[in-house]
């Protein structure tokens, strides 16, 4: 494998124990989103659509960590498809 397609492979794969980023929805809305690794395979993970004061945060007690991005922001998916 190439030095160059590590890069690529592991930025896609990527993983976190701390993070927090911004999405943008395809209704053109922002999520920030929010990861924290928590001791014995917890995680704390919470999301904000941007104008919102509503935080939408969920503990997760066994989140099989680390999570990756789309595992975050599948935890959220039904709450952000509401307008």
């Amino acid at each position: 494998m190439s030095p160059g397609s590590y890069v690529e492979s592991s930025l896609k794969d990527r993983k976190m124990p701390d993070e927090e980023w911004i999405k943008k929805l395809p209704d053109g809305r922002k999520v920030k989103f929010f990861y924290h690794e928590l001791p014995e395979d917890g995680a704390f993970i919470t999301a904000q659509i941007q104008g919102n004061e509503v935080v939408y945060s969920v503990v997760l007690a066994r989140a099989g960590n680390p999570l990756s991005r789309e595992g975050v922001e599948s935890h959220f998916k039904g709450e952000l498809l509401k307008k």
